[in-house]
């Protein structure tokens, strides 16, 4: 959530930043709410003195005047209605300052779409075949691997099953991930419920924005997470964090659930966009002025894994109006897929300032005493599934049709190659 003493203080630099987002804000309606907030306030702090001051003098007579009672029960009904239009007012400006996404960092690139996006880096070569490489559904179905018609018949369509040697090397991927980041990379991992409150989606951004893209179960107001990075950003909710906490590292694995309502008809071959996927995410909580350095070193985490598999991969910079809502710098990282011939995103890595923590209300004192202060979040994949599957499938094929395991998983696999 944006901090409403930022509009006021600024509302030109928010609706320019907004700009950039390709985002047009009721700043104004946002601003009138904000005065009148403000005004009721007022009127209810003036009201309120005269109230305890007729309270007092009242308190000191030995008789009570009759006009005098009358008139400080008067204050107190008025004082009561005020209240209650505070109260309404309060609840109309959240709803709008709950629409409105974070505002880009001043080096995030101008654009409105992924055509805007920079390149920033890349690692590796893609793999040259003297065969003509397959894609991941031809080989996983010839492998018996990846059964997409089973995957329908259960669920419908953009759903699959992985059997035998795919669900141990998704399972083989999951567990080397999480062992990379908390023995190497110093993360704490953390396992988490699947579903959460409205409150928590809320917190991290997901409400009210996305609800037609979350999947919800009315009957006890549960929503399935669309990311570890909802149940992650409500840990430490409606908390001060004590001096000395930050940072706090946190790495996950939850399958994540999303009905990619915006992609109809986009992907629709394979497991590229589906709408169950595993995942391995990392978060951050880090002070305010280490949160950049801290980005980076998330992101670097996450290629980590890329350059471990040694598949090819590039990193790009989200451009304003591509970035995630609750972001204000984001990286992609994009992994080769030979079969597909096309880059697939595998890891979207983010700075959201204090953003997700003033919609979660998470704070941290910088020394004892001191006043709390939000601190920033970070997240990142690293990595989801099932992306990097098909970049292992599609970069490590043979002629026959087989798939050579990386090394880095052979201790988990107890396999080098994955044949029919």
């Amino acid at each position: 959530m944006l901090s409403i003493e930022l509009i006021r203080r600024d509302p030109d630099a928010v609706r320019e930043a907004l700009k950039r987002r390709g985002e047009k804000a009721p700043l104004e309606s946002i601003l009138s709410l904000d005065v009148q907030r403000r005004s009721l306030l007022t009127e209810a702090e003036t009201v309120r003195a005269k109230r305890n001051q007729d309270s007092r003098e009242l308190g000191r007579m030995p008789e009570r005047p009759a006009h005098l009672g009358e008139g400080v029960r008067q204050a107190g009904d008025r004082l009561k209605g005020l209240e209650e239009q505070v109260k309404g007012v309060e609840a109309e400006l959240e709803k709008e300052l709950l629409k409105l996404p974070n505002l880009p960092l001043p080096n995030v690139p101008a654009g409105t779409d992924e055509s805007a996006n920079v390149v920033v880096r890349t690692w590796g070569e893609p793999p040259s075949f003297d065969f003509t490489p397959l894609p991941h559904w031809e080989l996983g179905e010839r492998l018996g691997i990846i059964d997409l018609a089973r995957g329908a018949k259960l669920s419908g369509s953009r759903f699959f099953t992985l059997t035998g040697a795919g669900a141990k090397l998704q399972r083989s991927l999951i567990s080397w991930m999480l062992d990379l980041h908390v023995q190497e990379h110093g993360y704490r991992e953390v396992y988490l419920p699947y579903m959460v409150r409205q409150e928590v989606m809320l917190g991290s951004g997901n409400l009210p924005k996305f609800s037609d893209n979350l999947y919800h179960d009315q009957e006890d107001d549960l929503w399935l997470i669309p990311t570890a990075e909802v149940p992650l950003t409500g840990l430490h909710r409606d908390e001060i964090l004590e001096p000395g906490t930050l940072p706090l590292y946190y790495v996950a694995h939850t399958p994540s659930f999303r009905r990619e309502k915006a992609a109809a008809g986009k992907d629709t071959r394979g497991i590229k966009r589906v709408h169950q996927f595993d995942k391995v995410e990392l978060y951050k909580l880090v002070a305010p002025e280490s949160s950049q350095e801290e980005m980076e070193k998330l992101t670097r985490n996450a290629e980590e894994v890329c350059r471990r598999l040694a598949l090819p991969y590039r990193v790009l910079q989200l451009c304003a109006g591509d970035m995630g809502f609750a972001s204000a710098m984001s990286y992609d990282l994009e992994m080769w897929a030979s079969g597909c011939g096309e880059w697939l995103e595998v890891s979207s890595c983010s700075n959201c300032t204090d953003f997700q923590a003033r919609r979660s209300n998470i704070r941290f004192r910088p020394q004892a005493g001191a006043r709390p202060q939000f601190v920033h979040t970070l997240n990142g994949s690293g990595l989801a599934l099932p992306r990097v599957i098909i970049a292992i499938m599609e970069s490590y094929q043979q002629p026959d049709g087989s798939i050579v395991v990386p090394e880095v998983l052979l201790p988990y696999m107890g396999q080098e190659i994955i044949g029919p």
